[in-house]
């Protein structure tokens, strides 16, 4: 019968060749330098794993987090030998989805695009699924998946057992775009194809390398001044004066403008702010977009949408006309369509063009938004609406009060932990207060500890909060903490959580202390899905399946754990800061337990202030959404 070849040492000709060029990059300082000096020949032939590799190093991809598989093991041979020589860096994960998100996070964080390597089966669904962060936040990552052999010699372990060619390809392409390797030699157009979407200027997402087994290894020509490189898109703007003039023309109709600035603001928060002075206009901001004007500038009015705030959905509900910038019109950011009853036209910037045009009585502006505003300034005249934005820092000075004495609110007597504690008001802000003392980033997962978390936050530049609000991924936040894994200068993270969030992915607690993280995880715990539990008790009077019985001492599961430093937070504003110094004095990766009440008082959270096309709220949003002018 015969066997396999016995495995090769790793000093095979095959192996020197690769870790030569791999050393000729390395030395020359980058490929291109390589190329350019001479050290690497233009034209070579290389496995297809190695193409790939060097392929995506053109793209200046260097950063992979992987699981590797049966379904990768040369393309993990072709990583080791790269990292060895210091060209590429692999950050071996336990949970496919914990790793899809700290890509995310690497990519959003720290602007440079990394790679997800594993394979098909349920390790790239959950990889699949999480790549819904990426997906509707806009941020660009690869990845990579060891696809089934392309031969048809009989069922591939791990494959969709049906009768049909490529479904994981398929599934991928649903998920976002993607491109199945069966060819080696379409290696330069897969490429071409993932940087235009993963380097995409205005809305970026995952793209999906599908590798086959039996293509990875084999030999493949290929001239690497002709792979593409990272797409590098120049800004642009209407090219003629019209549109801007239409603008123009809404804007002098306009008695009380709003700007609501979306997450595409995040790179140009300055012209927003120029904007807004210039025309006399209240900004208010998506969850994704805390920090594009500073906490206390007079015209913030803070978040506005189904969860908003007073000021931001005042600002929202007078508004006659929407300057829309960087937005998707997310249901929850718009109020399911109802935001905003009194507008009567929308201008639209925006780079993509089905967003451009979402809502109706549209003066489309599109291009880079940063352009757009400059363009439209300099159309525009100065505007004065003093008595309109008068009002909005009056709702504002409100919101402020409001916030304040949630903030500061003493400890309630809770029945889940027998003693007073404090309300996820008072401690998220306790947390985030000092996350912006240290400059640390704030990562929040989803439910009630990010819906109170955007509320709170008082940032004032773009980046100070990463929150993932697009999917909503319980999970993401701790996952985060793990972007800081292969970066040069990594920031320091803090993971704002609840209980339950934090148990979706709790192996951050492994690979954070493996990779040499060092964060916080602060873990709210009120034993509950508050977000579900208040909107049941809003909608129905009733609360059902959204709280538990069963006691878990997170302080001992994450002190079981070498390297991490556990801590309980107290039950007081004063000992969780406390707790908080210790975990930032730690060399590594901390976690503050902090016991936090759920109950009915009301300055025991921070409220909702919006409609929501859900539960028994539906008749009455959908009849006014057909009242609506935009």
């Amino acid at each position: 019968m015969h066997q396999p070849s016995p495995i090769k040492p790793a000093d095979t000709p095959l192996a020197r060749e690769i870790r030569a060029r791999a050393k000729a990059i390395a030395s020359a300082g980058g490929l291109s330098d390589a190329l350019a000096s001479g050290a690497l020949p233009t034209i070579v032939d290389l496995t297809l794993s190695e193409a790939l590799v060097v392929g995506l190093l053109k793209q200046e991809v260097r950063c992979y987090y992987a699981i590797f598989g049966h379904g990768s093991t040369d393309l993990g041979e072709i990583l080791r030998i790269y990292t060895e020589e210091g060209v590429t860096r692999v950050v071996n994960c336990r949970n496919e989805v914990e790793m899809a998100h700290a890509a995310t996070a690497h990519a959003w964080v720290y602007g440079e695009t990394p790679a997800v390597v594993t394979s098909i089966g349920p390790g790239g669904l959950q990889a699949m699924a999480g790549s819904l962060a990426a997906a509707s936040n806009g941020i660009g990552v690869y990845h990579i998946y060891g696809d089934e052999t392309t031969r048809g010699e009989g069922y591939n372990m791990q494959q969709v057992p049906k009768p049909a060619q490529g479904l994981f390809g398929q599934m991928a392409a649903l998920m976002g775009q993607s491109y199945t390797l069966h060819t080696p030699e379409a290696l330069r157009e897969c490429l071409r194809r993932g940087t235009a979407c993963v380097h995409h200027p205005y809305k970026a997402g995952p793209f999906f390398v599908l590798l086959p087994i039996n293509t990875q290894p084999a030999r493949v020509r290929v001239n690497l001044a002709t792979l593409p490189q990272k797409t590098r898109i120049p800004p642009m703007a209407p090219a003629h004066d019209d549109a801007f003039a239409e603008a123009v023309a809404v804007l002098a109709k306009s008695e009380r403008p709003v700007i609501k600035a979306g997450g595409g603001t995040r790179s140009a928060a300055d012209m927003v702010r120029r904007l807004a002075e210039h025309i006399g206009a209240p900004v208010v901001l998506s969850p994704g977009s805390t920090g594009v004007l500073p906490d206390a500038h007079p015209q913030n009015m803070h978040v506005g949408g189904s969860k908003g705030s007073i000021s931001g959905n005042y600002a929202m509900g007078e508004a006659d006309l929407v300057v829309m910038i960087g937005s998707r019109g997310v249901c929850q950011a718009d109020c399911s369509g109802i935001g905003y009853p009194k507008a009567k036209a929308v201008i639209n910037i925006n780079g993509d063009f089905n967003d451009l045009a979402h809502y109706a009585n549209t003066t489309c502006l599109p291009g880079d938004i940063a352009a757009v505003i400059a363009g439209l300034i300099e159309a525009a005249p100065a505007g004065d609406r003093g008595a309109w934005l008068k009002a909005c820092e009056d709702k504002k000075a409100e919101w402020t009060a409001f916030k304040a004495v949630r903030i500061n609110a003493a400890p309630f007597e809770d029945a889940v932990w027998g003693r007073p504690v404090l309300g996820q008001p008072a401690a998220i802000h306790t947390v985030a207060a000092f996350a912006k003392e240290k400059d640390a980033v704030k990562f929040f997962d989803a439910g009630d500890v990010q819906a109170n978390g955007f509320q709170i936050v008082e940032d004032d530049a773009p980046g100070q909060t990463v929150t993932e609000t697009g999917a909503s991924y319980m999970g993401f936040a701790v996952s985060a903490l793990l972007g800081a894994a292969g970066v040069d200068a990594p920031k320091y993270g803090i993971a704002f959580t609840g209980d339950g969030s934090f148990m979706m992915n709790p192996q951050v607690l492994i690979d954070a202390v493996e990779h040499g993280v060092r964060g916080i995880i602060a873990l709210f715990d009120n034993r509950r899905m508050a977000a579900i539990s208040g909107l049941q008790a809003a909608q129905y009077g009733e609360e059902f399946r959204t709280n538990d019985g069963v006691a878990v001492d997170y302080v001992a599961l994450a002190g079981a754990v070498s390297g991490v430093k556990a801590l309980h937070a107290g039950f007081d504003a004063e000992s969780l800061r406390a707790a908080l110094e210790q975990a930032y004095a730690h060399d590594g990766l901390s976690l503050v337990h902090i016991a936090v009440h759920d109950g009915p008082e009301e300055t025991a959270g921070m409220g909702a202030y919006g409609s929501w096309n859900v539960g028994n709220w539906v008749d009455d949003v959908q009849a006014r959404y057909v009242e609506q002018m935009i």
